[in-house]
């Protein structure tokens, strides 16, 4: 249990990655200007330098916004809340939540990968889920060090001030939430892309750091619109709670550097298609 607990802070960073072009998105409109920057969460030391558009974009920004502000999932008080959440609070476990079908695959999954089913029947299906996606992921190198911290790092240490789009207790509210009435489905989604984790994470990193937007839509949005109900609560949900923020930060006279996971962005129910509906001028930012 305690070795899973320490996972708690990646969890929440998880939560779902010398070029022409990158992630990053110059924004405009009337007199306002902001950076829209797309981020893996996960990656590894490989992966570094990020692409330079990226340090372009911060150097230009006194603002820092992330999905929720890095330097709270850390404190003790979230990790406690998180634990209190992830778990069933009426005692049932994840064989009650499952069908038969799901669970015998959950089961073999765990036994394959020397991993005790039974630290895990507690857990809610989508801190499972998240849980064996960073297990695999971990497997590759790729650890917390993504985007997200090394901005929040920097900022830190520039003294840039920094914000986010939600609270820690409304990120942990959603990441324990995120399966609720799809138990089955997320937990069985989940098991077959971590058959295919290694060539897909590469993809999706490879084309997070040229910006193919097509391809990062391919990869992260396309298969989960198969299921519509989920796709809402993951995705346009979220964008749709986000804009209105967005808009107000274009109001401000600071440059501020929003950074958000990359599958926020792209697709046609994405930040950036929302944004260009709403008269925003929205270009790739060059590093020259």
């Amino acid at each position: 249990m305690k070795k899973i607990l320490l996972n708690i802070t990646l969890i929440l960073l998880f939560c779902t990655q010398a070029l022409a072009e990158s992630s990053v998105w110059k924004v405009e409109k009337s007199n306002s200007l902001f950076y829209l920057g797309g981020t893996c969460h996960l990656l590894r030391q490989s992966d570094f330098p990020l692409p330079p558009e990226f340090d372009k974009a911060y150097k230009a920004s006194e603002l820092l916004v992330f999905e929720v502000d890095p330097g709270e999932l850390n404190d003790v008080s979230t990790q406690q809340k998180l634990v209190s959440k992830a778990m069933y609070a009426d005692g049932s476990t994840i064989d009650q939540h499952l069908s038969p079908q799901t669970y015998q695959l959950l089961i073999e999954y765990c036994a394959a990968n020397g991993i005790p089913l039974e630290l895990l029947k507690s857990f809610k299906p989508s801190i499972i889920a998240v849980m064996l996606e960073v297990i695999e992921l971990t497997k590759l190198d790729a650890t917390q060090d993504g985007v997200d911290l090394f901005f929040y790092s920097s900022a830190k240490r520039d003294g840039k001030s920094i914000e986010g789009f939600e609270t820690v207790e409304e990120q942990i509210d959603f990441i324990a939430g995120m399966s609720e009435g799809y138990e089955d489905v997320f937990v069985a989604h989940t098991l077959k892309e971590l058959k295919s984790i290694k060539p897909m994470y590469t993809s999706l990193v490879d084309a997070w750091k040229r910006g193919d937007t097509s391809k990062m839509n391919d990869l992260m949005i396309a298969d989960l619109k198969k299921t519509p109900g989920l796709y809402k609560k993951l995705v346009t949900d979220r964008n749709r709670n986000w804009l209105p923020i967005i808009d107000a930060y274009s109001k401000t006279p600071r440059v501020e550097f929003i950074l958000v996971g990359a599958g926020h962005l792209v697709g046609p129910d994405g930040i950036i298609q929302a944004l260009k509906k709403r008269g925003y001028i929205v270009k790739k930012l060059q590093a020259g």
